[in-house]
């Protein structure tokens, strides 16, 4: 599949900024399965400063500074993305398996997933997340097959609602509510996972927007989307739990880390401003 992603993000401020320096999380991986055939990042004003590099997870990252005194801000990333298919994941051995090898050690090529075991600052561990994770993981059961159920209960039981959540509920209210949105999801399925022992990253990207049968496609109507990556002892597997599926190649990938704090898309410190309005438009269009 070929895409085109426009992200446009647009700050409106009560009174003048007169310094901003901001972090973007806005341009895609290149990765076995997904290449950019361009990509560009336009800023409105235009930057006193900026330069690009990767972060401690290997996404590339751009870092902007604006010096001039400014009522709004506009970013606007535009990417052209080829998306080929994933190898069908195989099956492995038990669940235990994977969690053990982690536990035993096994020198620097367990470092990378190692780091994806533990509490992050929007996951964290406590006694319903592993009671609500532990039928998906029965004795022996192999391990995709119980990531593969864990994703389907967490879509069976959880209705997808933009208004019941923010960016800093915390897991515990939305098990309560069995409420949210893909962030939501991703996260506590991330929680289920470590909970049980497995490494759990958090992918941020974009997925394309199906219209109403008879409706147009919306220029902005699509979002930011998120999903699961897990250790499985192996390799790394990527499930959506918001559609119940294998991330395929209706997904492209921006950035992951071990939570949304780790690949927000834009943010940064701002002097001034006053109260502030956010608008974001995105357009993902299938070549």
């Amino acid at each position: 599949m070929k895409y085109t992603i426009v992200h446009e993000t647009l700050y409106s401020y009560e009174s003048p900024v007169v310094l901003s320096q901001q972090l973007l999380h806005l341009t895609p991986r290149a990765l076995d399965f997904q290449s950019m055939a361009a990509h560009r990042i336009e800023v409105e004003p235009a930057p006193a400063e900026s330069s690009a590099r990767e972060d401690y997870f290997g996404n590339p990252v751009m870092q902007i500074m604006l010096a001039a005194p400014h009522a709004t801000l506009t970013v606007r990333a535009v990417s052209s993305i080829d998306v080929a298919a994933r190898a069908a994941p195989q099956a492995t051995g038990p669940w235990e398996q994977a969690r053990d090898r982690l536990r035993q050690g096994g020198g620097e090529a367990l470092l990378e997933p190692m780091q994806f075991v533990f509490e992050s600052p929007h996951v964290d561990f406590f006694r319903d997340l592993t009671a609500y994770a532990e039928p998906s993981f029965g004795k022996g059961r192999g391990v995709l097959d119980a990531v593969l159920d864990l994703t389907r209960r967490i879509h069976a039981d959880f209705k997808f609602d933009p208004k019941a959540t923010s960016v800093s509920t915390p897991l515990r209210e939305v098990l309560a509510k069995r409420r949210g949105v893909c962030q939501d999801f991703a996260h506590f399925m991330i929680g289920c996972l470590r909970s049980a022992g497995l490494p759990a990253r958090y992918v941020s990207g974009y997925i394309l927007t199906r219209p109403p049968p008879g409706k147009p496609r919306l220029i902005g109507a699509d979002a930011s989307h998120a999903w699961v990556s897990v250790w499985t002892g192996a390799a790394w597997v990527d499930l959506d739990p918001t559609n119940n599926m294998l991330v395929g190649e209706q997904h492209i990938t921006l950035a992951w880390g071990r939570d949304f704090s780790d690949v927000t898309p834009m943010r940064g410190v701002i002097l001034g401003g006053g109260e502030q309005e956010l608008a974001v438009h995105v357009t993902v269009t299938p070549q």
